[in-house]
């Protein structure tokens, strides 16, 4: 079959099953056929207002239908999505917007934005318009994603793809037809990449409006999901229910349940696997950028614990020391790659400026080694390493270890000013304070003591948004004093 549009590719779908349910959210739900009717009255209503090939549209809104329907649209144009928070604070956005410089946002207040073209989550219904279908065109971004909001410096990470589908290439297991879960919000990479490739492949997409474990249990056996992407955080919240609550949720349909957007702790991967089997669980790694990427089965893992795979599509790693030069099989330094197609050939930042060496290979900021078999192991992301007493403290393996205490649902650990240590660690705890003690005795057994927080902070919020994200920047800025 050829290279068809995003546009092509769903039409051809709704001519095969029109009322085919496409997409399901809450208590909301729309068929092919009122997914392509909605998407095409507003990629009428936006085409009269300006929006053409290449150009951007923010897109604004909560999970929901009316996001894939203004998603769609976007692509029917030819024009370049740009999903954002809605829950993003108003400063955060305008920067945001500032760089993206679209030629429409949606799902903000009237008024925000004067100098540009604007609309509300209540004005998306322009039912007034045809719904027949616009003129075929293929965006030359299939997406453009911000990130960097926690560093205080906002990027537009672009894609070099352009919005074409092959409906014969593969992604990550994802079969034509089924039913695949999005738990996460759509403005970060993982959910708002599965959705389209299970959209444009004529599966049901599940989506979540907030995250919550039993409820994500009840969607996969409801819908008899195959398919789910999930962060270690939503692993984490799921395996602290109750045994009893798990199992009364039928998981037999799932093929494939993947973790990603940081590492899975050792712990957690191989509880996984013990419930759902080696077949059944992957890790992948990688970025938006897509300059490299790493897979690996349950099955590898259990030969290679902690391991998060091998390069896949042809992309290739290495280990760089502090001099940018490589190191050894096993030795721990800055993760470099180097896509297929060289630098340049998946992405391309607006507001920042990639890290590369001279030959073109690019980092992603995380620590890790490659053993003798080409397998990757991370560590951590070189920006949040603490120096404290001269020891170098990587936050993810302090955290692995909180975390494992089972009645945590979650922890961030940094450093903070120290007049004797530089910076001593401070872990911030979701859990009752009462445990105090005895968490300290869990990590007396799994740490080294210099590894084990000096303070420890208890609070009863999740400390991670729906996508495992924390703004540790942020945090740690709230707990010095001014």
């Amino acid at each position: 079959m050829p290279v068809l549009s995003y546009s092509e590719a769903f039409r051809r779908l709704v001519q095969e099953k029109p009322d085919a349910i496409a997409v399901v959210c809450d208590a909301a739900s729309a068929t092919r056929a009122e997914l392509e009717s909605a998407a095409n009255r507003r990629a009428r209503s936006w085409q009269a207002q300006g929006v053409s090939v290449g150009d951007r549209v923010a897109i604004a809104l909560p999970n929901g239908v009316p996001f894939i329907e203004c998603v769609l649209a976007v692509w029917k144009l030819g024009a370049v999505p740009v999903p954002l928070s809605s829950r993003l604070p108003e400063k955060e956005q305008r920067e945001i917007v500032d760089l993206a410089d679209p030629r429409i946002v949606i799902g903000v207040p009237d008024g925000r934005y004067p100098d540009r073209i604007t609309e509300t989550e209540a004005s998306l219904a322009p039912a007034e318009e045809s719904d027949a279908a616009v003129e075929d065109r293929i965006s030359p971004h299939c997406q453009a994603i911000a990130s960097g909001g926690s560093t205080g410096r906002p990027k537009l990470i672009v894609d070099a793809n352009p919005a074409s589908f092959d409906p014969d290439a593969p992604h990550y297991g994802l079969e034509e037809g089924g039913a695949v879960l999005i738990p996460g919000p759509l403005f970060h990479t993982g959910p708002f990449l599965n959705s389209r490739e299970s959209l444009l492949r004529g599966g049901l997409v599940v989506l979540m409006s907030r995250f919550d474990p039993e409820e994500a249990l009840r969607l996969i056996d409801r819908y008899a999901v195959a398919w789910v992407n999930l962060v270690p955080t939503m692993l984490h919240r799921i395996w602290r229910l109750a045994p009893e609550v798990r199992s009364q949720y039928a998981l037999s349909s799932l093929r494939r349940v993947v973790s990603s957007g940081a590492a899975c702790a050792d712990w957690l991967m191989r509880a996984w696997i013990e419930w759902i089997g080696p077949d059944r669980m992957f890790e992948v790694y990688g970025g938006t950028e897509r300059i490299g990427g790493t897979m690996i089965s349950g099955r590898e893992w259990l030969d290679r614990p902690g391991s998060v795979g091998k390069p896949t599509g042809g992309r290739l790693v290495r280990i760089l020391g502090e001099d940018g030069v490589e190191l050894p099989a096993g030795s721990v330094g800055e993760v470099f790659f180097l896509p297929p197609g060289g630098q340049g050939s998946t992405y391309r930042y607006v507001g920042a400026d990639a890290k590369s060496t001279a030959d073109g290979w690019e980092t992603l900021g995380d620590m890790g080694s490659v053993d003798a078999d080409g397998y990757l192991y991370l560590v951590d992301r070189r920006t949040d390493m603490v120096v404290t007493g001269g020891e170098n403290v990587y936050p993810a393996e302090v955290e692995s270890a909180i975390d494992g205490f089972p009645t945590v649902g979650g922890s961030c650990v940094i450093g903070l000013p120290d007049d004797d240590l530089g910076q001593r660690l401070h872990a911030i705890v979701e859990a009752d304070a009462s445990v105090e003690e005895a968490l300290r005795t869990h990590l007396d057994r799994e740490l080294v003591r210099y590894k084990i927080p000096r303070s420890f902070e208890f609070v009863g919020e999740p400390i991670r948004d729906d996508a495992g994200k924390v703004r540790r920047a942020r945090l740690r800025a709230e707990r010095i004093p001014g």
